[in-house]
């Protein structure tokens, strides 16, 4: 696991907030007739303004045709996570996860780039209420009061889990959460199911993203023919929230809040 120290850590406080910001804005804006497209225009030209880099854009990963073309991911219904931000347009009643990701500050070298965080929400198109959002949101809050040093990684994942469950939604297993920081991705990976007492106790210091994933069927997911997105095989709609956090002796500090 990756400590960072308390120079480090203010750096990412700054930047956390500021894609807190980002992201609640971008949020407001994802209303019925909006495309996925322009949402992603917003959310990179606030990630500009800040005075950040999109962290999203140009990714590559191992078998995907092109890089991730965009800041925003844009995920509808029964897409769980890294929805592409085309000219879809968003429609009343959709279930719509926004993902972001920024590095902060930007820098022209390694040397003088800051650090990298991400958040997720999920959100009803046209309001109202919505039971999978709700609970999924609540199992993200109950991973993050699992947190501190000494507890075991499979602590977080079964908290979630077990909330998800219980409320008769499927936990998405295939895909986790992770450390990040210098990094968009780095270890340990943290899956959303789990055992009590098992796997690597986190460390202090250590900054991490915790995402629950979850359905309104089934766990089992498919990668859509665009190579990026992942989607439900059984067609169900999915949620998605995450917030990165560092590791402290006594708890969390969420480093993704307004």
């Amino acid at each position: 696991m990756i400590v960072k120290n308390n120079e480090e850590l203010k750096i990412l406080r700054e930047g956390g907030k500021k894609l807190a910001a980002i992201l609640n804005e971008v949020a407001l804006r994802a209303v019925a007739g909006v495309s996925a497209k322009k949402l992603d225009v917003l959310a990179e030209k606030l990630i500009l303004k800040a005075g950040g880099a999109p962290s999203f854009k140009g990714y590559k990963i191992r078998g995907a045709p092109i890089p991730y073309p965009g800041a925003l991911c844009v995920s509808i219904n029964d897409e769980i996570v890294h929805g592409l931000p085309t000219e879809k347009i968003l429609k009343t009643g959709d279930i719509v996860g926004l993902d972001i990701g920024m590095l902060w500050p930007s820098g022209t070298s390694v040397e003088e780039a800051g650090f990298y965080t991400d958040t997720a929400i999920t959100v009803l198109v046209g309001g109202g209420t919505n039971k999978l959002i709700n609970e999924t949101k609540k199992s993200l809050e109950m991973g993050i009061a699992q947190v501190r040093a000494g507890i075991h990684i499979g602590d977080i994942g079964h908290a979630i889990q077990k909330h998800l469950e219980k409320e008769g939604f499927g936990v998405i297993r295939e895909l986790v959460g992770h450390g990040v920081g210098r990094a968009v991705h780095e270890n340990p990976e943290i899956p959303n199911w789990g055992r009590r007492g098992t796997g690597p106790k986190l460390v202090e210091g250590t900054v991490i993203a915790l995402e629950p994933m979850a359905s309104e069927g089934g766990y089992k997911i498919k990668l859509a023919d665009d190579g990026w997105t992942w989607v439900t095989c059984d067609r169900s709609r999915s949620a998605h929230f995450e917030h990165t956090l560092v590791v402290t002796k006594t708890g969390a500090e969420v480093l993704t809040n307004l």
